[in-house]
């Protein structure tokens, strides 16, 4: 009789009718497949029920988080193999689990599939997984404030060891590869600073200020009055501390407010910087036309934000499982062309647009690195299964962002007056 680790092989291969691209060990310490490269380790039988159950992505990262699965290798070089069956499927490849199941040696394949799997009880999810209250009212304040905390409040101490002393959770500006991830940052802070044109005695909104990084800057370094508003408690608490030892409580405030209660505007400038991607596309008119109005005539808006590349068939774009279930619940992404189209629609001019896609691979590669060097402290500051998380959504990020499968774009839009002077440079990259 063939070991688990064989059988597993062969199985997979007939259920997915290409060569398995990595080696397996299964939990009888049998392996097989690939001599070379990284080994997918299925640690036990509750691997096969977690896929049979919920077969596709979200089985998969259910065992992943629970520790079902792990990988023994380079990581990148793993994901980079799977990468094909798993997370870049082609568009047009839209036969269901149906109609596979209709051709005699899948049903054959997953009928031993279950034999192998044994008692065939669905696992429970593991704990770190998001618990809806039901999909029909997204985007509502309340259900942003407990996709925000869900994200966000798992510890600061955990988020220090990832993103390190600058504590900024989005995409870093690199001058060189080998540059450090905490001059980067600043000059990531810098180039919004320079492109939104601050200078002293100006007001700036903050939206999704994070931990603070980038109100501080732009007071200590521009003398603006900042207003940053997050829906996270432990980020503010975090920030307002930051704030109080850089002696500037007088010229920031940070407040726990969605971005959609703030009343005291007008500002002469606002950053949005990796928040709206969190919006959802049926709020991302409101989010706009919210801040435009909250923006003095000629006033500036710097939209940070993460864009997947546009589909042919629009209307069968999902969010991927893994993500929404265990990182950024609800969240949504668009493409590029769809965002500056709405930011238009909204009032605003867009002046510029600046791709800086492999800026986040480097960025990311860095926090899993943070990430990797500090592993037993994040498992202590968190869990096992949220350290899983953010090991695997990082590393296939990275991997999705140097493939060209998501971008990151700067895009500078000015509320211009009825004037029509924007307010800006004939040659515009001056900031460069």
């Amino acid at each position: 009789m063939q070991d688990a680790a064989q059988r597993l092989k062969n199985l997979a291969e007939q259920l997915l009718g290409v060569p398995l691209p990595v080696r397996l060990r299964a939990w009888d310490g049998s392996e097989a497949g690939p001599p070379d490269g990284p080994t997918l380790v299925v640690r036990n039988r509750r691997a096969l029920r977690r896929l049979l159950w919920k077969p596709g992505e979200l089985g998969l990262a259910r065992a992943w988080v629970a520790g079902d699965l792990d990988v023994e290798g380079d990581l990148y070089d793993a994901l980079g193999r799977m990468a094909g069956l798993i997370w870049e499927r082609p568009e047009d490849d839209s036969r269901s689990l149906v109609e596979a199941l209709k051709e005699p040696r899948v049903r054959a394949a997953a009928a031993e599939l279950v034999k192998l799997a044994g008692p065939f009880l669905p696992p429970a999810p593991p704990g770190e997984e998001m618990r809806r209250r039901g999909r029909l009212h997204l985007h509502t304040k309340g259900s942003d404030r407990r996709a925000i905390s869900h994200h966000y409040d798992v510890g600061n101490d955990f988020y220090e060891l990832v993103l390190g002393p600058s504590m900024v959770y989005s995409c870093a500006y690199w001058d060189s590869p080998d540059g450090t991830l905490e001059d980067a940052q600043r000059d990531k802070l810098e180039l919004i600073s320079r492109k939104l044109g601050l200078a002293p005695g100006q007001r700036l909104l903050d939206v999704g200020c994070g931990w603070g990084s980038m109100a501080i800057h732009a007071a200590r370094e521009y003398g603006v009055g900042v207003v940053g508003v997050t829906l996270s408690q432990e980020q503010a608490a975090y920030a307002r501390k930051r704030v109080a030892e850089e002696g500037l409580t007088d010229r920031v405030e940070i407040r726990v407010q969605d971005y959609r209660d703030v009343r005291d505007g007008p500002f002469d400038a606002i950053s949005s910087i990796g928040m709206a991607e969190h919006v959802g596309s049926e709020r991302y008119l409101e989010y706009a036309e919210a801040l435009y109005a909250l923006l003095k005539p000629g006033g500036r808006l710097l939209n940070h934000q993460i864009a997947r590349r546009p589909q042919k068939d629009e209307s069968t774009y999902e969010v991927d499982e893994f993500i929404d279930a265990y990182v950024f619940p609800d969240g949504e992404l668009a493409p590029v062309g769809t965002t500056t189209g709405l930011l238009e629609q909204a009032g605003f001019e867009v002046r510029d647009l600046e791709a800086i896609r492999e800026h986040y691979a480097l960025t990311l590669r860095r926090w899993v690195a943070n990430l990797e060097a500090a592993w037993p402290a994040a498992v202590k500051f968190t869990s096992p299964g949220r350290a899983r998380i953010w090991r695997l959504y990082m590393a296939a990020s990275a991997l999705s962002f140097e493939r060209n499968k998501i971008g990151v774009n700067q895009i500078l839009a000015v509320k211009t007056p009825l004037s029509g002077e924007p307010g800006m440079p004939l040659r515009a990259r001056t900031w460069n």
